[in-house]
Order: C-alpha cells, then structure tokens, then sequence
C-alpha cells in the first residue's frame, strides 16, 4: 500500500494543518480522501461572502479540482458530506442546485448533509468533504 499528499496549486496551501488530498493506493485500485473544500480561491479569500449560493457553487467547484488532481472525476466519488453552517431545509435546493452543476451523473454518491454551528473559518457558509475510488 502507498500513500500520495496533493496539494493542487489550484487550492489555497494549508500544508501546516492538513494536506487537500490524500490517495492511497492498493493493489489496483486507489482510494482518494479529499479534505472539505469551502469557497476560497487559491490565495486563501473567501468567495461570496454571506451567500450561501455562491459558496456552495465554489464549493463544489474546488471539490473538482481536487479530485482532478488526483486522476478523478465527480463520478468516482462514493460518499460526500456536506456541512453547512446554520442549515435549514430551506437552504436544500440551493445546495442541490450547485452540487448538480458537478455531480451531472445519474447515480449520486451516498452523503450526509450536517447542519453546524460554525465552520473552520469566519465566513465560512459550507464546506463539502468526499471519497472517491478509482480503478487504476
């Protein structure tokens, strides 16, 4: 078994707390374990402050960029857990909407969807964690 730590250059650099990608790699298939991705660009600042809309849709397009880099696509991921800061159901299709906008594929990955009280960071309105498998 091998393990790989990415950290896209695409992402924000949080190497001093935990890397955004990690791949384990086992006879032919490969495990990815994506950190949450919240709406920040690469220089760490926060897009879409206090709208939910906007931070989900950056969300999820970090989460794609994550998975790139590790030679995945929004069809490898199998599980997903989405954390959102305050949750109300209201706040569901606005979710929906932008996770569609990746996951376009029929057969959604199982995920859980958390309500919390506050995130990593001031601002922070979800983050969206994954895991994906990859034959190799």
């Amino acid at each position: 078994m091998e393990k790989q730590f990415i950290n896209p250059p695409e992402l924000p650099k949080w190497e001093q707390s935990f890397s955004q990608v990690v791949v384990v790699h086992c006879g032919s298939t490969k495990t990815i374990y994506l950190s949450g991705q919240v709406s920040v660009d690469r220089e760490n600042n926060l897009i879409g402050e206090g709208d939910l809309k906007v931070q989900a849709e950056r969300a999820f397009e970090n989460l794609r960029t994550a998975l790139t880099s590790a030679g995945a696509t929004p069809a490898d991921v199998v599980k997903m857990n989405i954390y959102m800061k305050n949750y109300s159901p209201a706040n569901a299709g606005v979710v929906r909407e932008a996770m569609r906008g990746v996951f376009r594929h029929k057969d959604l990955p199982a995920s859980t969807w958390l309500g919390v009280e506050t995130l990593a960071l001031e601002g922070f309105l979800i983050e969206v964690d994954a895991v994906a498998v990859v034959e190799e």
